[in-house]
Order: C-alpha cells, then sequence, then structure tokens
C-alpha cells in the first residue's frame, strides 16, 4: 500500500510539474496567435518529415483515449525500412529483435503475445517453423514491407469498437487506398544493402519495391498496386551456454568449493552449472516478397465497395555451426556469492562438433471485401470481411524440416579435461588434448555422435465478419456506435521431432575449420573460446546416416486450436462543456463470447528405449490416437474515455478499460511433450491446458498533453493495469502412462545384457519391462495462477526550431510492477516478463530538399522468460542514421546506417555470470533512389 502511494504521489506531483511546465509559455505569452497557429494542421503545407509528425500529431491530438501514431511522409514512403523499428521510436513501446530487426513489440512492459496487431481493422494470423519461436499469437512485424504500409495506430487503451485481444495495446496497421488520395500516383524505390556482418554471400543485396495507383471516371473507381522485393545476408556471431541447472553435480565432493556462497541470500546453498560453453556462428539468407492489389468503387454517392488481395512470403535459410562441450557433471568448481559456478571443470570428457541448419518459409494471404454505406445524413454503415492464412513450412509433409542438427565428437574421455570460466560478459574454455596424437580438432580424432530433426509447419486461418454502424446528431449526444462480428480463429501444426545418437563411419564428409580468434570483437575484453568452428553439412550427415541404415523418422505429432467468437458493442460520443472548456466522452460496452476446442493426435506411448548411455528413447506404436478438449469464456469489456480542451493548446485525459489477451496456442494443446528423458535423469514432460481463461486487465490512464506551436507538442501520462488470470508454470511430480494405461519404466536401472543398443530396431531386451523400476517425472503444466499490476509513467517532446529546419524528438517511458523475479526463491511460477524501462532520443533536419534523422533507442534490462530457469535480456542501445536529398519533384537519394556503434545483445540467467547469449551483429548501410510521378 505504502509503494503504491508512493508511486501515485510521484506520478501526479510529475504531471503537476508538467503542466506548470507546459503553462508558463502561454501564461508569458502577450501577443495573440499567428493564423498558423490557431490553426496548425488545416492551413499549414509542409511535407516530408514535419508532415509524418504532423499527421502523427494530429490522430494522437484528435483520438478518443489514448492513441499514438506513425505516418508515412508520402504514399509508399514510411520512415523506416522496418515497422518494429518504427515502432519503438514511440513511447511505451520497445521492440524484439531476431538477427538484430526488429520483429515483435513490447507496450507498457507486455510482450509480443500480450498486443493485438491488425490490418486495416482485421485480425491477422500468424506462423513459425522453429522450435525456438514457439506457437504463438504474436505478429510478426518482419513479415511485412514498410513501402505497403500508410500508418500504423497504437491504441494504448481499449474502445468497445477494437477488435479484444490487445491486452497491451492493439495496433493496426493501415495501407493505402486508391479513392483516399485520387488521381494517379507512382512510386518507384531501389536500394543496395550492405551487411558488414556477412561473410556467406554477397555483401550488397537489393531491396525494390513500386507502387501504382490511379483513379478514373471522375475519380468514382480506383485501382492500387504495390510490390516489393527484399533480400538480405547476414552474419551473427555468439557465445554462451545451452542454459543453467541447479544443483548438478555432487555437493560432497570436495574438490567443489561452495565456501563462497552468500548463506544469508542463498540459505540453501544451492549452485548452478552450465550444460556447456558455445561459441557460434550464424550465416542467413532472407528473402521477402510483399504485394498488394486494392479495387474500389464508389458507384453513387455515399455507397463505397473495397476489394483487396494482401500477401507475403519469408524465407530464411539459416547454417549455424559451433564448438562446443557438455557440463554433464562437473568434476571441480569453484562458485561466488550467488552459487554461480564459475570455474567449471569436468575429466576425461570430448569436444562437440555442431551443425544445424534451419528453415524458415512462411507464406500470409488475405482476401478482403469491405462495404461503406451512408445511408442517410445521420446514418452510416460498415461491412467487412476476410480471409487469412498465415502457412509455414509448407512441405513439410514431403520430408522438408525446418531444423537439420548433427553432432560429431572426440572418442568417449579422449580429452583429459575441459574448463569454463563465467566471471566475464563472455565465457573462456580450456581444454587439454595431448594425450591423443595431433589435436582434438584433427578431423582424424573425430566421430559420430548424433543427429535431430525437428521443427513445425502451422496453418493459421482466420476467417472474420465485422458489421458496424454510426448514427451522429447535433445534441450533446454526438453519435452512437454499434456493431458485432464473428471471429473463426483456427491453427493446426505438424510437429517433427527426432532425436537419435548414431555411430556411423565419417567417410566422405565434407569437413573444414574456419579460424575464429576474437570474433566477438564488441565485447569489451572479449576472450577466445575456442581457436576455430568446425564446418561441414548437417544434411550430408544426415544422408551418410540413411547410407549406414541407421536413419529413423519419428512418427509426427498434430495439435489444434479452434477459437469461435461471437462479439457486439454499443458505445456513445457526447460533447459538452465544463466552465467553458469543451469536453469530449466516449464511453462504450463490448460483450464477447468465445468457445475454444483443442486437439492434439500422436502415435501411442508404448515403452521407453535404453538406446545409448544419455538417451531414453520414446517408443510408439504405430495407431494415431486424439485427444479433444473444449472450453469457452465470456467477457465484457468496458471503456470510459474522458478528454478536456483546458485551453487551445492543453488537453486532459482520463481513461478507464478492461482488455483481455488470449493464452499462447501451444499453452493449451494437451498432449504430453517429453522434454527430457536421459538416463539417471532428469526426467521431465509438458503438457497444454486448454481450459485456460484469457489475461483480463482493468486499466487506467491519465495524461496532459499541450501543443503549443505548430510541429510540436509535449506530452506526460500515467498508466496503471490489473491484471488477472496470469498465466504460470506449475509442475507436479508423478508417473507418466504408456498407451494400455501403466507407469513408464526405467530398463536404464540395472540393464540387461546387450543393452544399451544403437539398433535401428529397437532391441526388446532395452525396452521397459515389468519388473523396472517406476520413473517419476516432473510434469510441467500451465494456470491460471495468480493478478498482479503494473504501472508506468510516459513523456514526450517533440520540438521543430522555427524555420531552422531542426528539430527534436524525446521520450521515454518508466514502468514498474509487483511481481519481480526473486532470484533466490526457486518456488515462484510466475513473474511479469518485458517489463523494462525505455527512451528514445531522434534529431532531424529538413530543409532545402534535404532530410536528414539520427536516432538513438534504448531499453533497460528485462525479464524475458520463467521458465525451470530464468532468462534475463541486458540492457541494450542502438544509433540509426538515415539522410535523403531531393533532386527535383520526382527524384530523391537517400542513404541510411543501422546500428553504427555495433551494439551486441546479451542474455544470462538467474544472476549476470550465467550467461546464455552473447551475439554480435554489426551495421548495416544502405544507399538508394526513390522516383515518384
Amino acid at each position: 500500500m505504502e509503494k503504491s502511494m508512493l508511486w501515485y504521489r510521484a506520478s501526479v506531483g510529475a504531471m503537476v510539474v508538467a503542466g506548470s511546465l507546459l503553462a508558463a509559455p502561454a501564461m508569458a505569452q502577450t501577443t495573440e496567435p499567428t493564423a498558423a497557429e490557431s490553426d496548425m494542421v488545416g492551413e499549414i503545407v509542409v511535407t516530408g518529415i514535419r508532415k509524418s509528425l504532423n499527421d502523427s500529431m494530429t490522430v494522437k491530438r484528435t483520438a478518443s483515449g489514448v492513441v499514438d501514431a506513425i505516418s508515412a511522409e508520402d504514399i509508399g514512403k514510411f520512415p523506416d525500412a522496418n515497422l518494429a523499428e518504427s515502432l519503438q521510436r514511440i513511447s511505451g513501446v520497445s521492440i524484439d529483435r531476431s538477427n538484430n530487426e526488429g520483429n515483435g513489440v513490447t507496450v507498457r512492459g507486455f510482450g509480443p503475445g500480450f498486443n493485438l496487431v491488425t490490418l486495416n481493422g482485421r485480425q491477422m494470423p500468424n506462423s513459425t517453423s522453429l522450435i525456438s519461436e514457439g506457437i504463438g499469437r504474436s505478429f510478426n512485424f518482419r513479415d511485412l514491407a514498410s513501402e505497403s504500409v500508410s500508418a500504423v495506430e497504437v491504441y494504448k487503451t481499449g474502445r468497445a469498437d477494437l477488435t479484444s485481444g490487445g491486452l497491451g495495446a492493439t495496433i493496426n496497421v493501415r495501407s493505402p487506398r486508391p479513392l483516399d488520395r485520387p488521381g494517379f500516383r507512382a512510386v518507384a524505390s531501389a536500394k543496395a544493402q550492405y551487411d558488414s556482418s556477412t561473410e556467406k554471400g554477397a555483401k550488397v543485396t537489393p531491396e525494390v519495391a513500386g507502387l501504382l495507383s490511379t483513379t478514373f471516371a471522375d475519380d468514382r473507381f480506383g485501382i492500387l498496386v504495390n510490390g516489393s522485393y527484399s533480400e538480405r545476408n547476414s552474419r551473427k556471431d555468439r557465445a554462451g551456454t545451452q542454459g543453467w541447472v541447479r544443483n548438478r553435480g555432487d555437493r560432497n565432493n570436495p574438490a567443489l568449493n561452495l565456501s563462497a556462497i552468500d548463506a544469508s541470500k542463498n540459505p540453501t546453498k544451492a549452485f548452478w552449472t552450465p550444460w556447456t560453453v558455445d561459441l557460434d556462428t550464424w550465416d542467413s539468407n532472407r528473402k521477402r516478397i510483399n504485394g498488394q492489389v486494392v479495387l474500389q468503387a464508389e458507384p453513387v454517392n455515399g455507397l463505397t465497395l473495397t476489394a483487396d488481395y494482401t500477401m507475403s512470403r519469408y524465407k530464411e535459410k539459416t547454417d549455424m555451426h559451433r564448438m562446443s562441450f557438455w557440463f554433464d557433471a562437473p568434476d571441480a568448481g569453484k562458485a561466488d556469492a550467488n552459487g554461480t559456478l564459475v570455474d567449471v571443470t569436468t575429466l576425461t570428457d570430448e569436444l562437440n562438433f555442431w551443425s544445424w541448419k534451419f528453415l524458415n518459409d512462411t507464406s500470409n494471404d488475405s482476401f478482403g471485401g469491405n462495404i461503406k454505406w451512408d445511408a442517410s445524413d445521420r446514418l452510416s454503415f460498415e461491412l467487412d470481411a476476410h480471409s487469412s492464412t498465415s502457412h509455414s513450412n509448407p512441405d513439410t509433409k514431403n520430408g522438408q524440416a525446418a531444423e537439420v542438427l548433427a553432432d560429431l565428437r572426440n572418442p568417449a574421455g579422449s580429452i583429459d579435461y575441459i574448463r569454463g570460466t563465467f566471471s566475464g560478459k563472455l565465457p573462456t574454455a580450456a581444454f587439454d588434448d595431448t594425450t591423443i596424437p595431433g589435436s582434438g580438432y584433427d578431423f582424424s580424432n573425430i566421430v559420430s555422435d548424433l543427429y535431430q530433426v525437428r521443427g513445425y509447419e502451422v496453418k493459421n486461418r482466420i476467417n472474420q465478419v465485422q458489421l458496424s454502424g454510426h448514427w451522429k446528431s447535433d445534441g450533446a449526444l454526438k453519435a452512437i456506435n454499434f456493431g458485432g462480428s464473428f471471429t473463426d480463429y483456427k491453427v493446426d501444426t505438424l510437429t517433427l521431432s527426432t532425436f537419435r545418437f548414431v555411430n556411423v563411419p565419417l567417410k566422405g564428409l565434407a569437413y573444414g575449420y574456419e579460424p575464429r580468434g576474437n570474433a566477438l570483437s564488441s565485447f569489451p575484453g572479449a576472450s577466445q573460446l575456442f581457436s576455430q568452428i568446425p564446418i561441414y553439412s548437417a544434411t550430408q550427415f544426415v544422408d551418410l546416416v540413411k547410407a549406414n541404415n541407421q536413419y529413423a523418422l519419428d512418427p509426427p505429432a498434430m495439435d489444434g486450436v479452434g477459437e469461435k467468437t461471437w462479439s457486439g458493442y454499443v458505445s456513445f460520443d457526447i460533447a459538452t462543456d465544463f466552465n467553458d472548456m469543451p469536453v469530449k466522452i466516449n464511453a462504450g460496452l463490448r460483450y464477447e463470447r468465445t468457445d475454444v476446442q483443442s486437439y492434439s493426435i500422436a502415435n501411442g506411448i508404448v515403452a521407453l528405449n535404453y538406446r545409448h548411455p544419455q538417451e531414453l528413447q520414446v517408443i510408439r506404436d504405430t495407431t494415431p490416437t486424439s485427444q479433444t478438449l473444449k472450453g469457452g469464456y465470456t467477457e465484457f469489456l468496458p471503456n470510459v474515455d474522458f478528454r478536456m480542451d483546458v485551453t487551445d493548446k492543453l488537453v486532459a485525459r482520463a481513461a478507464y478499460s478492461k482488455t483481455i489477451a488470449r493464452s499462447s496456442l501451444s499453452a493449451m494443446f494437451p498432449k504430453t511433450s517429453f522434454l527430457n528423458s536421459r538416463p539417471g535423469g532428469p526426467f521431465i514432460v509438458s503438457q497444454g491446458n486448454p481450459n485456460l481463461l484469457p489475461y483480463t486487465s482493468n486499466n487506467i490512464d491519465f495524461s496532459a498533453e499541450y501543443y503549443y506551436k505548430p510541429s510540436s507538442y509535449v506530452s506526460v501520462g500515467v498508466f496503471k493495469k490489473w491484471v488477472s488470470n496470469f498465466i504460470g508454470a506449475t509442475s507436479l511430480n508423478k508417473p507418466v502412462l504408456d498407451k494400455n494405461g501403466n507407469p513408464l519404466r526405467d530398463p536404464s536401472v540395472n540393464p540387461r545384457p546387450g543393452c544399451p543398443d544403437l539398433s535401428a530396431t529397437p532391441n526388446p531386451a532395452c525396452l521397459s519391462q515389468a519388473s523396472d523400476p517406476i520413473i517419476t517425472w516432473q510434469v510441467n503444466t500451465v494456470g491460471n495462477l495468480k493478478s498482479a499490476s503494473v504501472q508506468g509513467l510516459e513523456a514526450t517532446l517533440q520540438h521543430t526550431f522555427g524555420e531552422t529546419g531542426f528539430g527534436v524528438i524525446l521520450n521515454g517511458t518508466l514502468v514498474d510492477g509487483n511481481l519481480k523475479l526473486d532470484p533466490y526463491d526457486f518456488s515462484q511460477v510466475l513473474a511479469l516478463t518485458g517489463l523494462s524501462n525505455s527512451y528514445n532520443i531522434v534529431g532531424f533536419y529538413e530543409k532545402n530538399g534535404l532530410q536528414a534523422r539520427l536516432a538513438y533507442n534504448w531499453r533497460d534490462k528485462f525479464l524475458l522468460g520463467l521458465g525451470a530457469e530464468p532468462t534475463n535480456v541486458a540492457a541494450y542501445g542502438q544509433l540509426d542514421a538515415s539522410a535523403s536529398y531531393d533532386i527535383n519533384n520526382s527524384m530523391t537519394v537517400f542513404a541510411e546506417g543501422l546500428n553504427l556503434t555495433n551494439a551486441n545483445t546479451r542474455r544470462y540467467g538467474r544472476f549476470k555470470e550465467q550467461v546464455l547469449d552473447a551475439e554480435q551483429f554489426g551495421a548495416r548501410y544502405a544507399v538508394g533512389v526513390r522516383m515518384k510521378f
């Protein structure tokens, strides 16, 4: 309570101070405002950056509730090459990056899964191929080229007429329509991109885009066509581990020094051991194609018909090569004060030589139609419908896997010792291979180890119909808005997951090394982990496995979720005066009913096979079995938005809304997934929960905005969210049953003669039998566990310096919550993820045809996820720049630079010493030309 009051007083204090500062210039003013100042968006004709800023400012100023926007400077010309990179310039918005490109957004501390992205008001599907990305709802902005976007609107407060699902925000991407800007318009651009990180493929790659829009028959008919193609080659250097395990090792081992652990914070003297030490290179080729066709007609006044098709094709291929070794359990080690083994040694072990091939192949298609009809001067209707599909890795059934992995190793025990240290930002590694001829790197000292084939095929389909009406009047009740919608949301997934240890000759395998040295030079004090990285093809190794008759592919599993949502809403727009100050109120209520059905289809479990000293293989029969569960929920979502024009420049707002976000898709699959079944443990499975309720949040906002001159304003706002039904992880210790209802047993305890056995056909002696001990599994699942609260403060300054051409944008966000990670609480199942402070500094210049922009974005550290062990992300800042020059009215040349300071990213576990990923990407540059007609 005391903390909440302190936060409240600080927030109110900040608003009072801001209001005083904002009012000061007005109080000092002794002359009447100029005509331009009185009507800054109606009469001033501006272009370029200032036009974009004015359009965005107009959206913010005139909106009901708290809305921010980014508008294109001109048709087909969005401010950034990536939509997510643009959105991070808005206060309260941070982004997630993949390969140093923005792909998802976090709003007010709520990550991509908590925000709904719509295209022209339509809910859009999403899909992925990669196990690491999971199966979620969050839209990936990398799929959509910015050239096809006219504006992006971020609704931070809920409204009855908005499609539900955005607990953090609803983000609406708007694409251009021909009748919005009648006449003939054509734009073409070509860009050459240079990626300084590239080691494989061309460093310079193309990006081209074109847009054609025209109207005819007295501007009653129009057509718009746009398309784009971009390609990028890149490299990522990474060092890290595959996670940290608590209390893995013998604490009674005298060579394990735990004396430094601070028992006042860590009373059980828990300690953490890394799974691995890794050094990677990731070489990627990304291709993206976007296209859109829009047909519009206004055959009679007041009736507008629109038909549109939008498509995207995204394909990214990555070859990853890794030098690594595994600490199965430490033979020696030293812990720091928090319990992290910062110095770990394993005796008589081997090095690991990995190759990995990724394929992320996604196709998105959307067909839509829209009818707008002005039935009278006061009554209008709009009917909108679309059918949209996102399909990832569509050739999975034909054997195309999203991920193919291979591992080679030294003969068991051939390396005398392996040591890793973890006291800095990067790990270090050392090993002793003096007892084998040559070195551990020599191909003659390498044998086969394992292969994996895995990945998703996902088909996500959304059919949606929305009907809305608008009645307006001249009284205090300005308008009544009403409508309803039906959304049929369906996701079907096919999951491949095969893991096999093998023993095959490596004759014929094309094999080499790449010297690495200090590969991660952007990290201060970067250390050499391994001097070389293995280079070979994972798919060629799998071909060798096939040629030696040791290849097998586990039957795929199928899972799906279907949601049908019926909704209806009504809202009222009221306009009145209070002490001669105009007041506008929007009050509404949305009703929603959602029916959920989830299913899983997998072959029945027969037994466990003791196949390898590190593998207990799950054996299934040939008969798929289906499991189906149903659920559902009903929600009432009210909102009230209050806006007062205190002066002609000062706007005050207050808002209340209730919003929801639906649970992740994979969390609702009813199947049992085997995560770890190694001899001796751990034994871990996961199970979904289709009866999960949506997250619900009650939100309040207070803000003040001062529009003190053209293209300039200051805003300060505070918000608080009370979130219920937070989904957290839970676990139970219990047996897992086979298809006959019997508990699975462990054949690796007191193994029978001939076991383990690597034979492709399981050895009956190595299968679970009634005499083997029953395994107690850690069964991980999820449930609606707790409530939480989040509060924050946002501030923005946008200022242009008269007619000098210079301007600046400054914004920042402070955000805090009541459920934080306690690194010493090992029973904690829920903590708020994504919460972090952030700020942006943007300076720009625009005059005489020259435009220039320098932008720095910073995000503080935050908790990314809380699983068996947490994942934290270190603070990150990036500097970008762009410039353009209008040679004439038709031609513009431009240049861009991204990540100019070669910023790096770092993720870590429970403590900052527990490095998970340290990644370096390099800077990217581009030059290009843009033509318009």
